[in-house]
């Protein structure tokens, strides 16, 4: 279908599902970014620019609800220290190389069964543990606030409101950053950084091995598939994958981080009510606002505990995926092989060891 044609049949609606189905991405974006700004190089007023400008531009190319969300394992390896800023904007940009390639070619169906369905929730185990494991470091900064954290987390589990607890630890280390540091007077961000000042680093083909397991896995096909169960739309893997691409060759260079089209933001969207669209421009708004806000002391200001508890909820929730897998044990064992050597090694096993049980399993 040519982009003229999905653009005369979309749909966009503004009522009030579609404002409270914005608030679905949100609650693994922001965590994510903030973290990004709290302990990298990353520009977050030029992220949440990109965001809100993409987020608008795939509501309204796809009518349809769908996510706008970093990449996660590279989100990862840089808040836990393994990738510079230089290596994460270098990453994205080879990975929207790669996924714009894939895509236009329609070959995405062929990498994921080479890849399989147990490598990709190994991975996701494996960036779940990492980011456990830098949440309870950052958490240990303020055990109380921590500890004030975690007791909204257990209360709006309790209450049943598990999806918005990441949401409501953030809105009060927001409220507690604004009461330390003043409301900022609006203003508009500056010049983009120019993170590109290194080549190809060992760690940088680490997380794109790593990444594009993730995003074959759970941004394209899993989220091609989501979109036709929950809206009976027709959007291909090979869409999205060519969509993903273009969006990190243009907002990198511009102060972006590396994005995707997550299947969890899909369903969050789609859990808070959200059906067209319109969910996308209204939170593509809401980030574009808040970036008039955003300042460095501003960020500095943020509990780093309570960021902490964030990385922990969020990790947690993706590490639970291994519970999903078809081969639970070669799953956990590439996480520990990740954890414990690397993410790319720990692909790349996955990938032959996966291969081999397929082919013994045929044989027999």
């Amino acid at each position: 279908m040519s982009f003229l044609n999905r653009i005369d049949h979309q749909r966009l609606a503004f009522g009030s599902n579609e404002i409270t189905g914005a608030i679905g991405d949100s609650i693994t974006v922001l965590p994510i970014v903030v973290a990004l700004g709290l302990v990298t190089d990353v520009s977050v007023p030029h992220v949440l620019v990109a965001f809100g400008v993409f987020q608008i531009i795939w509501g309204i190319r796809y009518g349809l609800p769908v996510s706008v969300e970093p990449m996660k394992a590279l989100a990862a390896l840089a808040i836990a220290g393994t990738l510079t800023y230089a290596e994460l904007a270098t990453a994205g940009v080879i990975l929207g190389v790669v996924l714009l390639v894939i895509g236009l070619g329609g070959v995405l169906a062929a990498a994921e069964r080479w890849i399989g369905t147990p490598v990709v929730r190994g991975v996701q185990f494996a960036v779940g543990l990492l980011l456990v494991e830098t949440g309870l470091h950052l958490a240990s900064d303020r055990w109380v606030l921590a500890g004030v954290g975690a007791l909204i987390v257990v209360v709006l589990i309790c209450a049943g409101s598990k999806n918005v607890s990441a949401l409501a630890v953030l809105t009060v280390g927001i409220t507690i950053a604004i009461v330390t540091a003043g409301l900022p007077a609006p203003h508009w961000p500056g010049p983009p950084p120019t993170p590109f000042t290194t080549g190809i680093t060992w760690t940088t083909a680490d997380g794109v091995v790593a990444q594009l397991a993730m995003t074959i896995g759970n941004a394209a096909l899993a989220s091609s598939l989501l979109i036709a169960d929950r809206f009976g739309e027709d959007v291909t893997p090979d869409e999205l994958s060519t969509s993903m691409g273009m969006t990190n060759l243009v907002a990198i260079p511009v102060g972006g981080i590396p994005m995707c089209h997550g299947c969890d933001g899909i369903a969050g969207k789609h859990a808070f009510g959200a059906r067209t669209g319109g969910a996308n421009v209204v939170v593509g708004l809401f980030y574009l606002g808040i970036a008039l806000f955003t300042t460095a002391p501003l960020l500095r200001a943020f509990p780093v505990a309570m960021l902490g508890v964030l990385l922990v909820i969020i990790g947690a929730s993706l590490a639970t995926s291994v519970l999903r897998s078809s081969n639970r044990l070669l799953s956990a064992g590439i996480g520990v092989v990740a954890i414990l050597v690397g993410l790319g090694v720990a692909f790349a096993v996955g990938i032959l060891v996966h291969l081999t049980l397929e082919r013994t399993t045929a044989e027999n």
